[in-house]
């Protein structure tokens, strides 16, 4: 019951993210650039939950994402995936108490799936790539999504350990034998 309460938790989460990408940011936006707060959401259900959950909802969101936008299915799915099992790696390597340490996170993840999207669709519809257009808009949302999580950090931590607590149960020994 406390792990479906999480997947639903989980669930409803995403699909408010969802709803504010798709509304609220398409009004707010830095120079028609918006952030990207999918990849942030599966970095942290990988930091926090792990167990392969994070890439297990990676690739439900970017089915979720590719079916509404039309897009081809499963290269959403197939990148989100492996930023919830790079959320998992870093969740052992790294400490999740630091806002630094999660800003670095979110950065690397924003350019692991920005780049391989935007190579994926030079190499599927063709063009030349404008590589110093690309740069500048990966810049802004990795800018972006850094104020974003150094404004929801503390609300993020405390949600992740409850999610850590309910998902993955106490692992204290209270006796020892």
């Amino acid at each position: 019951m406390r792990k479906f309460k999480v997947i639903l938790i989980l669930l409803l989460t995403f699909f408010i993210i969802y709803f504010l990408q798709l509304n609220f940011f398409s009004w707010f936006n830095i120079g028609g650039i918006m952030p990207n707060l999918i990849i942030v959401l599966t970095l942290f259900i990988g930091l926090f939950i792990g167990n392969k959950t994070g890439a297990i909802f990676g690739i439900i969101f970017g089915i979720i994402i590719d079916l509404n936008l039309g897009k081809t299915i499963g290269i959403t799915s197939v990148l989100l995936a492996i930023i919830g099992l790079l959320g998992e790696y870093m969740d052992k390597n790294f400490s999740k108490d630091s806002r630094v340490t999660i800003i670095v996170m979110s950065a690397v993840s924003t350019i692991i799936y920005e780049v391989f999207t935007y190579a994926i669709n030079i190499f599927q519809y063709g063009g030349v790539p404008e590589i110093l257009t690309f740069t500048l808009t990966l810049l802004v949302e990795i800018l972006f999504n850094t104020m974003l999580i150094i404004i929801f950090y503390p609300l993020m931590k405390k949600l992740g350990y409850y999610l850590e607590e309910q998902y993955k149960g106490k692992k204290i020994l209270t006796r020892y034998f």
